[in-house]
């Protein structure tokens, strides 16, 4: 439920990681928090029925779920940035020694300074990233002409789902963002399934977004983490599509 669009999804998985938060289950949360969310709910109700916001809903989460006891079992801490688990190491250090960390004494207003001397450093570490994956996606964005989907992943072609999903991944939009867009796509023709699949690439598999998580993932762990949600978006593009159709 929680409002988020991909990049700004980012520092919280860092959050959760330092926290101790199983990896499987924070890549969880970093798919479903930008794909399925409140606005993303309110908007296709409104726009396109009860009925495919249900089938989107379920199907999110379902990618969600999916996907993090995938990469849990997988056991793929090792391809996370070691910075990112300074702060659990520092716990189970202090545990073992029997120590109490200087953070468990804190006053309220010492609490804060410290979580404000964290997010100056988290952006000093990925801000930068943010600030460039942002741009390269609204560039793109800007030079992307809005019957481009149209004209290559349109009716009748049976490539059309993971065309759509090649077409979403360079944009960056938040839900509240590709909705309107989507719903165009779909009163030109465009299959739901299809239609739908690049409104799923474009806010939880941005190329943005992939330039933030590489400076905290791994390339292995990133690799991974794309080829399972491109697999499972065009799986469930196609069932749309079938669905439909049937």
């Amino acid at each position: 439920m929680t409002p988020f669009c991909s990049c700004s999804a980012v520092p919280l998985f860092i959050g959760f990681v330092e926290s101790g938060v199983p990896l499987g289950v924070t890549f969880s949360f970093l798919i479903a928090s930008p794909m399925v969310n409140e606005i993303a709910i309110i908007l296709l109700w409104g726009m396109l029925g009860w009925q495919i916001t249900a089938l989107y809903i379920i199907s999110g989460l379902i990618i969600a779920i999916i996907a993090g006891i995938i990469i849990g079992k997988l056991k793929l801490e090792g391809e996370v940035e070691s910075y990112v688990y300074e702060m659990i190491e520092k716990i189970k250090a202090a545990e073992k020694a029997g120590i109490t960390l200087e953070e468990e004494k804190q006053t309220p207003k010492e609490r804060l300074l410290s979580s404000r001397d964290y997010t100056f450093d988290l952006l000093k570490k990925i801000g930068p990233y943010v600030v460039i994956a942002i741009g390269i996606g609204a560039i793109i964005h800007g030079y992307a002409p809005a019957d481009f989907l149209i004209k290559y992943a349109g009716p009748g072609n049976p490539l059309a789902v993971p065309i759509a999903v090649l077409i979403g991944v360079p944009l960056y939009s938040n839900a509240a963002g590709i909705i309107p867009l989507v719903a165009v796509f779909i009163e030109k023709g465009i299959p739901i399934g299809t239609a739908l699949a690049f409104m799923m690439a474009v806010t939880a598999l941005s190329l943005p977004e992939m330039i933030i998580l590489r400076k905290v993932l791994k390339p292995k762990l990133l690799a991974i983490f794309i080829g399972i949600l491109a697999v499972s978006i065009t799986s469930i593009g196609y069932l749309f599509n079938a669905i439909i159709y049937v």
